[in-house]
């Protein structure tokens, strides 16, 4: 999914209250497009606290009515530096990108998408789809995999169905109950993602690993998290040194998403797409982008970045299918130097 603000910031708002080693992170809504947008709740990046392990951005949006808005209809558009994790709760999203990948996105599917030096992609929401709703995320890589030429993963997790939980780990290895399940999707620095369904009333004990960093999303319905109530669309935040959770549902079903990683360490510049490392990185990926698609002319004084940057072809981007919408033009930089983001010690 693209970032669609038209002035997208390089500090976001501001995380809410904690609550004995829970920290709550609470979401900001950000319409994505015109009058009839399709609302996300944005709960990563924050100015208080920017990553969880890798994880570096987190949209979760819906149940939508495609009907009523604009459903999820994004043309063609660049990332940089980043793996794009679509988890889809309901409904079908089609993708396809300038690495000639193309997959329909289904609810309890993973679609891994791994930017590295430069990819565009485009996501539209399925005909036959009435119901949107699900997550967009978005990982940093790290600097030994971030000019890697792009890629593409699927993977279809099975279900972990213990004692009123039913659990799918999409990313990294988790222990659930007596049983424990590991994905096989190739991931740049250590990382865990899964989904989580309780019945009414049901508990589950989640073995983590200590070295990670954690984040429960509530999605649906009444939890505990280690006794505490976790907030409806709040993103809760365990530091490092956990090795175990307690998800705990009330009196209703409860759908929980589950990020975590090590802490990274590395401090990256973030603004609308683009995952770097310098404000001069961004401003040469949005150069490159614009003239790419035509939607800026390059001057005689412009230059172009490191050749490992680029494909054969002399191009950052890559050639994206015909025959498609026009591409989202960037938007106008910032009257400032971006700023890297840099994570609160634990």
């Amino acid at each position: 999914m693209s970032n669609l603000e038209t002035t997208p910031e390089e500090e976001l708002l501001a995380s809410g209250n904690s609550c004995e080693g829970v920290e709550l992170l609470e979401p900001r809504d950000v319409p994505l497009g015109g009058p009839r947008a399709m609302n996300v709740r944005r709960t990563l990046p924050q100015r208080k606290r920017s990553l969880v392990g890798a994880w570096c951005f987190l949209d979760h949006y819906g149940p939508d009515r495609v009907t009523d808005s604009n459903s999820m209809y994004v043309p063609q558009h660049p990332h940089t530096g980043l793996q794009t994790a679509s988890w889809l709760f309901t409904g079908e999203i089609e993708h396809k990108d300038s690495a000639g990948f193309q997959a329909i996105v289904r609810p309890g599917e993973l679609n891994l998408m791994t930017a590295g030096h430069g990819i565009t992609h485009s996501e539209f929401s399925t005909p036959d789809t009435e119901i949107l709703h699900g997550a967009q995320l978005w990982i940093a890589l790290p600097d030994s995999a971030r000019q890697m030429p792009p890629t593409f993963q699927h993977y279809a997790p099975e279900a972990i169905v213990s004692n009123g939980a039913e659990v799918r780990v999409f990313l990294g290895t988790l222990g659930v109950n007596e049983h424990t399940s590991t994905s096989p999707v190739t991931t740049h620095t250590p990382l865990l993602g899964a989904e989580i369904l309780l019945a009414p009333r049901a508990s589950v004990e989640l073995t983590l690993d200590p070295t990670f960093e954690h984040g429960f999303l509530l999605d649906a319905g009444a939890v505990l998290l280690d006794g505490h109530t976790l907030p409806k669309d709040f993103l809760g935040y365990l530091p490092t040194g956990h090795n175990k959770a307690v998800l705990t549902a009330k009196n209703e079903p409860v759908r929980v998403l589950l990020i975590g990683g090590t802490p990274f360490e590395e401090q990256i510049v973030m603004w609308w797409n683009f995952v770097g490392r310098t404000h001069e990185e961004i401003v040469q990926y949005r150069k490159d982008y614009m003239a790419e698609m035509g939607l800026e002319e390059r001057s005689e004084a412009d230059t172009v970045g490191d050749s490992a940057e680029y494909d054969d072809a002399g191009l950052r981007f890559g050639v994206f299918p015909p025959n498609e919408p026009a591409p989202l033009p960037a938007p106008a930089l910032p009257n400032l130097r971006i700023r890297p983001r840099i994570n609160p010690s634990n």
